[in-house]
């Protein structure tokens, strides 16, 4: 084998050298480099294109072996294809912006078949890419690759409205205090983010009625708390409840109806009934429950303390048959994991001036003292998904003739006080706080009614960008 060795080649005359002739191979060892200066012509003609870079903006004619990036976005493009094409000639394009679903681009056949029909293409697919080998006069240019941009997806995120939206950094925050729609127009992708983290607040209960004669009622449980860990759409700190399996929602394009569900009424009934129970809060299909009623300052089984997102207080009871014995309602009732909210506390059961604290989301409401000191309210629960620290959920306090029940921490309200006749205090709006328990007046006539739930929350976060 002989071997030449040079640093040059040029032609003698004209423009083009030939190396070899037909039928001749030339072997590029293992480790050399060819380094193209210059532009390369027919190297397609294996099956693939060299892919020009210039974008191509308005009609043009394709060169066997290379591929276009077409931009349709200011009307349609004609892309003539090369005349008396070679068998295994090679033509590429690719839809640059997108826009071919609106503006095609028409593939006009100059004399060649394409598929083996006698008729221009129309490529009108957004995001395609289309490679096209010259085969026969028969067959004409056969597609032998075609795909989509879709097909190899880079980071999507959500894009969502409704509610009051702000945005902390790379992360949307959606804030519902009344009904409303979260329409997500596009779900994202786990490369960028497709997942919604919650917190879902119902209302709270209001409070129980004191009964003159000394019988006082109880608070109205916090509304059901109910939040994701918020792991999945941003670093944050939620509350204790935001735990396993608790977990962010995947979405998808459609409109999501959010119910933020109002404070239950505070009862005013003569007879000391319970307080009515608050009204359950949705959304992304995440129930929490409203909270329970507190209890009545009783003569019947209608002073019941209720059952709920919290339980409400117990109150005083009278001994009549069928009264309450002073239970405080069940809290996360219906069950859920983690609990929604928790029990509320014991009233006496008897004519002693107090009654039990509703149920918080993080703590039991408190029972009622012996000294006439109405329960506080339980605890509520911290959450920072507004980029705020904000305590929701106290439970309302039951009453007291001594000294009322503090409302839990979290929007709860405190109860009434008697005989000074200091009236309950409703639980805050958009917390989820349960109403104070009403007074007791020690004499045998209707006395103070309890105080309202808090209205609940809904909140929405997701990581809309990077």
């Amino acid at each position: 084998m002989s071997e030449v060795k040079v640093n040059k080649i040029s032609p003698r005359s004209g423009t083009d050298v030939t190396l070899g002739d037909s039928g001749d191979t030339f072997t590029i060892p293992s480790g050399a480099t060819i380094n193209n200066q210059g532009t390369a012509v027919n190297f397609g003609a294996t099956g693939s294109a060299s892919w020009v870079t210039t974008v191509k903006t308005g009609d043009f004619t394709a060169v066997a072996g290379e591929g276009y990036f077409v931009d349709t976005s200011s009307g349609e493009i004609d892309v003539t294809l090369p005349a008396s094409p070679s068998a295994g000639a090679v033509v590429a394009v690719k839809d640059y912006a997108e826009t071919w679903d609106t503006n095609s681009c028409v593939l006009l056949r100059n004399g060649s078949n394409i598929g083996g029909v006698a008729l221009n293409s129309t490529l009108s697919t957004e995001g395609l890419a289309v490679t096209l080998v010259y085969v026969d006069a028969t067959k004409g240019w056969l597609v032998t690759d075609s795909g989509l941009q879709s097909e190899a997806p880079g980071p999507q995120y959500v894009t969502a409205s409704g509610g009051t939206p702000s945005t902390v950094g790379d992360f949307k925050i959606h804030t519902f205090t009344g009904p409303g729609t979260f329409t997500v127009s596009a779900a994202g992708n786990a490369a960028g983010n497709n997942k919604v983290e919650y917190l879902v607040i119902a209302g709270g209960g209001g409070g129980g009625n004191g009964y003159g004669g000394g019988y006082c009622g109880g608070g109205g449980g916090a509304g059901g708390y109910r939040e994701s860990p918020g792991t999945t759409a941003g670093s944050y700190t939620v509350s204790p409840l935001g735990a396993s399996p608790a977990a962010a929602i995947a979405v998808t394009a459609q409109a999501y109806p959010i119910v933020v569900g109002g404070g239950g009424p505070g009862s005013t009934s003569v007879n000391g009934e319970a307080g009515s129970s608050g009204i359950a809060s949705s959304g992304l299909g995440i129930v929490s429950a409203g909270g329970g009623g507190g209890a009545g300052g009783g003569r019947t089984s209608a002073s019941d303390a209720k059952t709920g997102g919290s339980g409400g207080g117990g109150g005083s009871g009278s001994g009549y048959p069928g009264a309450p014995a002073g239970v405080g309602g069940s809290g996360n009732t219906p069950s859920v994991t983690p609990p929604q909210g928790q029990n509320g506390g014991a009233g006496p059961g008897a004519a002693n001036n107090s009654g039990g604290g509703g149920g918080g989301a993080g703590a039991v409401g408190g029972n009622w003292s012996p000294s006439c000191n109405g329960g506080t309210g339980g605890a509520g629960v911290t959450s920072n998904i507004t980029n705020t620290p904000t305590q929701r959920a106290g439970g309302g306090g039951g009453s007291g003739a001594n000294t009322q029940g503090s409302g839990g921490a979290g929007g709860g309200g405190s109860g009434g006080k008697a005989p000074s006749s200091t009236a309950a205090v409703a639980g805050t709006v958009n917390t989820g706080g349960g109403g104070g328990g009403g007074q007791s007046i020690p004499s045998n006539t209707p006395s103070g009614p309890g105080a309202q739930g808090g209205s609940g929350l809904v909140v929405l976060r997701y990581k809309f960008q990077n």
